[in-house]
């Protein structure tokens, strides 16, 4: 990457954030650059969104449901080359539209005043910045936190480092270059990062199914779902190695509240995660609510699966004893099955639920299908190896992905230092 110099001329300033600018650089209040622009009524127009990654998009690009109000007369419109802030300004939910379309009430929309030139696309990388983030936290009222609301009558009493248009066009140039090829890096990184996942599960899944021994003779099952297996091991129902299968449920006292104190962990899908472990809940029943038979308790080191819902299929191991919601199934298993070696077999069969199941629109795993689940159990000697090879594995794959994790954060801080250092003028970008 090509090293900058900085400016040849500084002339001081006094503001909070910065103390000098360079010569022909101004530092002009908002109220001066920029005019709020309301314009509603404009129901028929695209609905877009200011969203904290990306910018201002199309909400059909969202990976989410519509949570936009029926009644868009109130909505904002917006045209290509406006600025919009959102009341996340401080989270980095800012953005520079290329889109004509509307925005919801609760967002900022600025154009520039007709008496000035500006390119919006350097107050784009201005406002995301750290510093201006932080100089926002400043101006903002309100009481939700990462959601204050940044309303235009504050926003137009703040500061802005205006360059000439000229330096204003090649700042651009340039950090749309850099961030094109920062962008690409990080997408590079994350596709090898989900290749030695998928291997990382290749690997793990074999383990579970096949064993460690490769030339051990092999035989089919009735079910498909494991192909092959050793032909030493056994193949049951889930029922015939689960000492118990039970379901969560929910508190429903009417004079008392149960989540009042935290005191026993109560597991719903949100908690589920990659580790499959299951440490603490994010919400928690009092033990008043077992003293009451309001919940169901599972026994520790049960496996927990998700049996209902989008996340249908993934498990995950207590460590103590716990609750959950109905969601939820538990499964305790006798002594022919070490729980950590029944989490992974189960963690397969999680992610290979539509291939044994009946359903409609989504698998429901209740505890009839539950216990029915085929299961395969290899001798517990050899359940105990499989267990310790899966965690060096996992050891493996971890060790790799948090080293380029790392190469990832260190961009990243690259180019917030880059885009912070060239629009306040510490480093010059060079103009054509």
């Amino acid at each position: 990457m090509n090293k900058l110099q900085a400016y040849k001329d500084y002339q001081p300033v006094q503001y909070d954030y910065v103390d000098e600018l360079p010569q022909s650089w101004q530092l002009l209040p908002n109220i001066a650059v920029f005019q709020e622009r309301i314009e509603k009524g404009f129901v028929d127009e695209e609905l877009l969104s200011v969203t904290i990654g990306r910018g201002i998009i199309k909400q059909s690009d969202l990976d989410k449901k519509d949570s936009s109000t029926l009644d868009k007369s109130k909505y904002l419109l917006i045209h290509p080359g406006d600025l919009v802030y959102s009341m996340r300004f401080r989270q980095g939910a800012s953005g520079y539209s290329i889109y004509k379309g509307i925005v919801s009430p609760a967002c900022t929309v600025l154009r520039p005043k007709r008496n000035i030139k500006i390119n919006p696309r350097y107050f784009f990388y201005m406002f995301r910045t750290g510093f201006y983030k932080n100089y926002v936290e400043r101006f903002a009222y309100g009481i939700a936190d990462g959601q204050i609301p940044l309303r235009y009558t504050h926003f137009k009493r703040m500061y802005s480092i205006v360059p000439p248009l000229e330096t204003q066009n090649a700042i651009v140039e340039y950090l749309d270059r850099k961030t094109k090829k920062i962008q690409e890096f990080i997408s590079k990184k994350e596709r090898l990062i989900d290749d030695i996942k998928e291997k990382e599960l290749r690997n793990i899944e074999k383990v579970v199914t096949k064993g460690l021994k490769p030339k051990c003779e092999f035989k089919s099952l009735e079910s498909n779902l494991f192909g092959l297996i050793p032909k030493h091991w056994q193949s049951k129902r889930l029922r015939f190695v689960a000492r118990k299968v039970k379901t969560g449920t929910t508190p429903s006292g009417k004079q008392k509240d149960y989540f009042e104190k935290e005191d026993f962990n109560w597991f719903t899908p949100g908690d589920f995660n990659e580790s499959l472990k299951l440490i603490t809940s994010e919400r928690k029943v009092s033990y008043e609510a077992i003293k009451d038979k309001q919940i169901s308790v599972f026994p520790k080191k049960s496996v927990l699966i998700i049996g209902i819902g989008g996340t249908t299929g993934k498990v995950g191991l207590i460590h103590n004893e716990a609750s959950s919601n109905q969601q939820i199934n538990s499964i305790t298993f006798n002594k022919e099955i070490i729980p950590e070696y029944g989490l992974h077999v189960l963690a397969f069969i999680g992610r290979n639920l539509l291939d044994i199941l009946d359903y409609t629109t989504l698998p429901i795993l209740n505890q009839t299908a539950t216990k029915n689940l085929p299961f395969i159990v290899p001798p517990i000697e050899e359940q105990s190896k499989i267990i310790s090879e899966v965690s060096k594995i996992r050891s493996i794959t971890s060790e790799s992905t948090e080293k380029i994790k790392h190469e990832i954060i260190k961009i990243k801080e690259y180019q917030e230092s880059l885009i912070t250092n060239t629009v306040t003028g510490k480093l010059k970008v060079p103009t054509n």
